[in-house]
């Protein structure tokens, strides 16, 4: 088990929580491959930066009993973790916002390399979090 990869995703989620998109973006390398759950797959920091600031606009969400586990030459990492949000303005295609709470198991799985982050694949259940909000 890599403890620096470890620390790194540790980082990634406590800046996710407190808000610090500069550092939240300042450990994803500048070519980083982002999968989205159920959606197409982004390259690059400037799409990521989008979509953080899409997601920071219609949601708030904090990330809690997370675990994260490493391959032993630390170039994959996994996490798995609860998301506990509210959908505060509507997201395209989506059901309108009103404010609605949800709490949702989710994970994900991380490439490493030069201690950045290369690539993040996101997975939580669509139908259970569409469920929650309507």
């Amino acid at each position: 088990m890599s403890t620096a990869t470890i620390d790194l995703i540790t980082r990634y989620y406590a800046a996710f929580n407190a808000g610090d998109m500069n550092a939240f973006l300042g450990m994803l390398s500048d070519n980083v491959v982002h999968e989205l759950n159920q959606s197409e797959k982004e390259v690059g920091k400037p799409a990521f930066t989008r979509f953080m600031e899409r997601m920071n606009r219609c949601y708030r969400e904090r990330i809690t009993d997370l675990v994260i586990f490493a391959s032993a030459d630390g170039r994959r990492a996994a996490a798995e973790y609860t998301v506990n949000g509210m959908y505060l303005t509507d997201d395209a295609g989506l059901p309108p916002a009103k404010g609605q709470t949800y709490v949702l198991p989710g994970g994900a799985f991380f490439a490493i390399a030069n201690s950045k982050i290369q690539r993040v694949t996101n997975y939580y259940n669509l139908r259970d979090w569409l469920t929650q909000v309507t």
